[in-house]
């Protein structure tokens, strides 16, 4: 099994044989929390209502019952891993497995022996690395090199995996700022605004979202907190100047990402250098919300 310190990810979604539901439940202790569905509908249900990092289903399932749904889910979801086990009352003959594949699943997991135990908490954990907030803190660290430790929390907070934010209020709230306090200091420093910042970082989840098929602007409004479509559509074009299916179709979450550092960053290294967004008055120590002690960058 993997370290406990391993961070906890977003709950996946299964369609398994009820044997194996308790035993995928333990292997996933302190890594992830399972929704356990009878059909794969509900599993589609969930990936369009949920943050979900993963579907796991019983091969003896997708053969019996629900190959076409199952190849619908991988289809309409592809940035979400699907997985096959394969227990004890599994089948292995050669048409079980050319079923998989028809179906589009490419991952199949023999749990059998104890060793496919740790290959699926194996997995679905290196799954979890390549979660969006993850990519984009990994991308900015290097953009971002040398600024101070508040300044940081900002940019983190705006892609914490640990909670979603919509306004600058409750951006704020969750650094333990004033909302006026981080915007003057933005405003002296001659940066953009916290808000246009925010705006954008919710675009860029907006666009990974995009790249499955399966999420309607419906869905990816729902998942963001925005109050409808039509109020994501607003925002859309408020900032991109098009429509949301043209954003849908001209960009991925890397083409965001990018859109992101070429206007909000990169051309400010300098004075995102010497920003203290959250700094205290004179003989206060910062202390950093608890949500990111731990992770700042020296």
């Amino acid at each position: 099994m993997l370290g406990a310190t391993r961070q906890r990810i977003a709950p996946i979604t299964t369609v398994l044989d009820p044997s194996d539901r308790t035993r995928v439940d333990a292997a996933g202790a302190g890594l992830y929390r399972t929704i356990h569905r009878d059909c794969v509908d509900e599993v589609l249900r969930d990936l369009k209502e949920r943050r979900i990092s993963a579907v796991v289903v019983s091969v003896s399932r997708c053969i019996r019952e629900e190959s076409a749904r199952v190849a619908a889910v991988v289809r309409e979801f592809p940035r979400i891993p699907t997985v096959a086990l394969l227990s004890g009352s599994g089948e292995t003959d050669p048409v079980a497995v050319l079923t998989l594949g028809n179906c589009g699943v490419r991952t199949l997991i023999d749990v059998r022996n104890p060793a496919g135990w740790h290959q699926l908490r194996d997995l679905l954990g290196a799954g979890a690395s390549k979660d969006t907030d993850r990519e984009v803190v990994t991308v900015l660290r290097a953009d971002l090199d040398g600024v101070s430790a508040d300044c940081w929390i900002f940019f983190e907070s705006l892609f914490s995996p640990a909670f979603r934010v919509s306004s600058v209020r409750q951006l704020a709230a969750r650094m333990h700022v004033l909302p006026s306090t981080l915007m003057s200091r933005f405003f002296r420093a001659r940066l953009p605004a916290p808000k246009k910042y925010l705006a954008y970082a919710r675009l860029i989840h907006a666009a990974h979202l995009f790249e499955n098929p399966g999420f309607s602007v419906a869905d990816v409004a729902n998942h963001l907190d925005y109050s409808s479509p039509q109020s994501f559509g607003r925002h859309v074009h408020t900032l991109l100047q098009m429509t949301a299916g043209e954003f849908r179709r001209r960009y991925d979450g890397g083409q965001m990402l990018l859109r992101f550092r070429e206007e909000l960053v990169l051309p400010y290294s300098g004075a995102l250098r010497s920003l203290r967004p959250l700094a205290a008055r004179p003989g206060m120590r910062l202390i950093p919300p608890p949500h990111l002690l731990g992770t700042m960058v020296p």
